[in-house]
């Protein structure tokens, strides 16, 4: 039995003729008549009882048409979800991100992905730096957002966003009421540093900045990897740090930010998914991301090229 027969037989079931419903099948009448006998001979019983006036269903028949609309109903519902699938519509979706990436960078990502993919679910998991690595090879996450640099030959990374680097200082210090900060005016103060491990990207990043201007950082606190931490305990007074500028979103009360002088350091995120990994949903989502990306005046200027520098620090 095939998918035909039980289209032919819906025909004449729903048309009581065979030659009104041979017309709407754009076939000839005979050819309808051999599908439907060898239907009813596969099946063992009679759907139709014929008469000179036309044809009736038998209560075979009856049953079977109500079955068989059933069952193009439910094919038919099936035929689309799979095209949804097939087209990233529908499925689901796990991100492993930084906390910092929800400063600014997944926020109008996420917003523009459920707005137009609702069939998908996502699970969002924030983490360190090496846990979303790790999650990504056990395949636990389809993708990441962490700091870069990253080595590592299993991945594929791309830079989605790059800002620059301020000063965060606690808002009682003499230099909080400039607009804009030498870093060599700080170079005496003690600093608030990223981890190296977890975070060796970011790490890299404000080291080489202080070296760069002509000093090694003063680390009164090391090890931290928590944006909302570093940010804490320069409110607290501790020290001063270098910070992504997007962490001014967190407006914390007794910190304020300044520009480096004279200076450009930046920090980039980087989005993160497996080399062999293949799908729709995932593929969606890539897409979506860059084109936000590329909407942000933050963002790197070509999509698409890898960023797989070791980190120098």
């Amino acid at each position: 039995m095939e998918l035909r027969h039980l289209r032919y037989f819906v025909a004449v079931a729903e048309e009581m003729s065979f030659n009104r419903a041979a017309r709407r099948l754009r076939m000839a009448q005979p050819p309808l008549s051999t599908q439907i006998k060898q239907l009813e001979r596969e099946l063992g019983v009679r759907l139709f009882d014929r008469t000179s006036r036309g044809v009736r269903l038998t209560e075979a028949g009856e049953l079977l048409l109500e079955e068989v609309r059933r069952l193009f109903v439910q094919l038919d519902q099936t035929t689309r979800l799979i095209q949804r699938v097939g087209h990233g519509e529908v499925g689901r979706l796990a991100l492993g991100f930084v906390p910092s990436a929800t400063n600014e960078v997944l926020p109008p990502i996420l917003r523009e992905f459920t707005s137009r993919f609702p069939g998908v679910e996502l699970f969002l998991r924030e983490m360190r730096p090496d846990m979303v690595v790790q999650r990504l090879h056990e395949q636990q996450i389809d993708a990441g957002f962490l700091f870069l640099p990253l080595e590592d030959a299993a991945l594929h990374v791309e830079c989605i966003s790059r800002e620059p680097l301020v000063l965060a200082l606690p808002e009682s210090h003499p230099l909080a009421s400039r607009r804009q900060v030498r870093l060599q005016e700080v170079s005496e103060e003690p600093f608030i540093l990223p981890a190296r491990y977890p975070m060796p990207g970011l790490y890299g990043q404000v080291t080489e900045a202080c070296r760069a201007a002509g000093f090694e950082p003063k680390a009164v606190q090391k090890d931290v990897w928590l944006m909302q931490t570093i940010v804490g305990l320069v409110a607290g007074g501790i020290g001063v740090a270098l910070v992504p500028a997007s962490v001014r979103n967190l407006s914390r009360r007794g910190v304020v930010y300044r520009p480096v002088r004279g200076l450009s350091p930046s920090v980039e995120l980087g989005m993160v998914w497996r080399r062999e990994a293949r799908g729709a949903v995932l593929a969606a989502f890539l897409q979506v991301a860059r084109e936000v990306s590329t909407r942000d005046p933050r963002a790197r200027a070509a999509t698409g090229r890898d960023n797989r520098k070791a980190a120098r620090a």
